[in-house]
């Protein structure tokens, strides 16, 4: 598949081969889905907390006498039908109770199935030299409009800090722009904007990287591993 390659000026200067078949040739919804309900779950907090009967801060009296008052009998007032009383169902889930976990082999093809499938739809944005000379905003957005982005974007910015660091003070205020490191593009991710912006170089360098290590390999001979011996 050959990729329209654009400057920032939103004009093509030139193109990208882009091997369909080591994306997985066809779009798996069930693998996408799966991958997309795991990187979803585990951003939850888990922070959520109820208070059950004993810790209300209410009196343990009973509230009136058990007869004679023509009222339902009653004890304290900490029971869960009465108005800031206990929960019946108290929440105490931790972020833990929400982990969900898929193999590292799974991940990937995920990953590079999400991007064909953006691919297929002519929502990958590759930009040759995805650098600016100074943080400007104006210039960011203008780069947007240039390559014809009207809804929300995913902008992949270089794993190099000092290279990226004006795109990304430039991005960082700009509504419906999300921004990541190139080299941890998720199906979540991906899948949650409409666009993808990506520079030539970094693209190359995810196709090629870890990322492709879809197989065996991945856990036999994973690329950056530290050779032996080298702290």
């Amino acid at each position: 598949m050959e990729v329209p390659v654009y400057d920032i000026q939103g004009k093509q200067a030139g193109t990208m081969s882009v091997d369909e078949v080591a994306l997985g040739e066809t779009v798996n919804a069930d693998l996408l889905k799966q991958a997309f309900v795991m990187y979803h779950a585990n951003l939850r907090q888990g922070s959520s907390r109820t208070k059950n009967r004993a810790e209300v801060a209410f009196s343990r009296k009973k509230m009136y006498k058990q007869k004679g008052t023509g009222n339902a009998r009653h004890g304290d007032k900490k029971v869960p039908q009465f108005r800031k009383g206990g929960h019946a169902k108290q929440k105490t889930r931790v972020r833990e109770d929400y982990h969900k976990d898929m193999p590292k082999k799974m991940r990937r093809k995920a990953n590079r199935n999400a991007f064909l499938a953006k691919l297929l739809d002519d929502e990958v944005k590759v930009v040759k030299g995805l650098n600016f000379s100074e943080p400007k905003t104006r210039a960011f957005a203008d780069m947007l409009k240039a390559l014809k982005i009207d809804a929300t974007a995913l902008v992949a910015l270089s794993t190099d800090g000092e290279k990226s660091k004006n795109a990304r003070l430039s991005a960082r205020n700009i509504e419906n722009v999300e921004l990541c490191r190139a080299d941890q593009l998720t199906a979540f991710n991906m899948l949650n904007n409409r666009y993808l912006v990506i520079d030539q170089a970094d693209l190359e360098a995810w196709l090629n990287g870890p990322s492709s290590q879809t197989g065996k390999s991945a856990k036999v001979d994973p690329m950056g591993r530290k050779a032996e011996g080298v702290a």
